[in-house]
């Protein structure tokens, strides 16, 4: 059964908790609890039309403003595919929500209101998915009952889509669907009032297979621990436990140490008690080599014609989360899977405005939600992908060493 993680994200009252809803109630994917809520809250209400919202808005102090705030997972199966979704807030202020939620993404659904169209925080959602370098991204064009479901208004905001993606070079394959997450309309079952579209449902869409490509890139494994062993039949076992971040590894291949640089051959790979041929990408294993290498938490596997160069510094594109503000000569520890080391903000390159096309704007510093291209020098090499190429190893987060808190997600640029 495939899994499928989605992101939803919007401007304020665009409607992703109904439409999170509905992709759950037409699902059959809601419990008894959760049914006996949507039925005691749409009474309450005295609506004609199921209140779809209080499955995701968790917090009680959200459902009275009728916003949300925090980042909710909800979970789905359906006989094919299971289901994340991510429900982000709408809000400006909480784009770092949005990034956090969207992190794990492969898949984004950016609900926009029917009758205001494209607002600053959809061209926001957009360049951050642009950004994540999401598989794809659905604009579900939300509220068509409100605007009569007419044809002509859903084709205005369809060429306001194609102008942003245009204007942001995006190479992010993408769809546009109609819908209303109220009435039901084009979200599970085809609509009756827009037989105008003759597309696939939004359900038809997240059930689409996108292939993985993170076997055919370049190795890269995350050393996290170094198990020693003379107990229970493991005789002078030595083994690096870890995760293959990217690639694939089998036994008989030569490895290099990164950044030793030494080489050896694998002997064996093995996961609990049962012993493999071959790892792949996301696979947690413990490997084995023909050789004694000193190597430590955060050291990088990888072979010898595929290894990355060192890197004193890079250049990232930061989403800047704290509230306190950064400048030239800031200071941080920079963490990338294990590896966790000192780095400095040498350079504030540009900050990006995803609203308008191409627009950078020359800044001293980097402050909450800001979108900022800088250069930043590592006290070790980094041995990066740029995120483009290598999802995987080309992404760290800042934290901030006083306050141990996450400042800011960066993803590395290629040359």
């Amino acid at each position: 059964m495939e899994l499928v993680r989605i992101s939803t994200a919007g401007s304020v009252d665009d409607g992703k908790s109904t439409l999170i809803g509905r992709l759950l109630f037409d699902n059959n994917a809601l419990t008894k609890e959760q049914e006996e809520l949507v039925a005691k809250k749409t009474a309450e209400k005295g609506w004609d039309d199921l209140d779809l919202s209080v499955i995701t808005d968790g917090l009680v102090a959200e459902r009275e403003q009728g916003i949300t705030i925090d980042v909710a997972n909800m979970y789905f199966s359906t006989d094919t595919h299971k289901f994340i979704i991510t429900d982000s807030p709408g809000h400006v202020e909480y784009t770092r929500n949005m990034v956090t939620g969207a992190s794990m993404a492969e898949t984004s659904i950016i609900l926009i209101d029917a009758r205001k169209g494209l607002l600053e925080q959809s061209y926001r959602h957009f360049y951050i998915s642009h950004l994540l370098r999401l598989k794809r991204v659905i604009f579900a064009v939300n509220k068509m009952d409100l605007v009569e479901y007419d044809q002509d208004r859903f084709l205005e905001i369809a060429v306001e889509i194609q102008r942003m993606v245009e204007g942001l070079n995006a190479a992010v394959p993408y769809t546009v669907v109609p819908v209303s997450s109220l009435k039901g309309d084009n979200v599970v079952k085809p609509s009756e009032n827009m037989t105008w579209y003759q597309g696939k449902t939004l359900n038809g869409l997240l059930h689409e297979t996108h292939p993985d490509i993170s076997e055919s890139q370049p190795l890269r494994f995350d050393v996290q621990h170094v198990t020693h062993s003379q107990e229970n039949g493991f005789v002078d076992y030595r083994g690096y436990s870890g995760r293959v971040i990217s690639g694939t590894v089998s036994v008989g291949d030569t490895l290099r140490v990164l950044p030793s640089k030494k080489e050896s051959v694998v002997t064996e790979i093995r996961r609990y008690t049962e012993t493999k041929d071959k790892a792949i990408s996301g696979d947690s294993v413990s490997i084995s080599l023909a050789d004694e290498i000193d190597i430590s938490r955060g050291a990088i596997l990888v072979h010898p014609d595929e290894t990355p160069e060192p890197q004193q510094t890079v250049k990232a594109t930061l989403v800047w989360m704290d509230e306190k503000d950064a400048n030239v000569g800031s200071k941080w520890l920079m963490k990338a899977a294990s590896r966790e080391f000192p780095v400095k903000l040498q350079t504030i390159l540009q900050s990006v405005d995803p609203t308008k096309k191409n627009a950078t704007d020359n800044k001293n510093v980097i402050a909450l939600n800001d979108i900022t291209e800088v250069e930043i020098r590592l006290s070790q090499p980094g041995y990066f992908d740029a995120y483009e190429t290598n999802k995987k190893n080309g992404i760290f987060i800042l934290i901030d060493p006083q306050t141990n808190n996450t400042v800011a997600v960066g993803f590395v640029k290629g040359e």
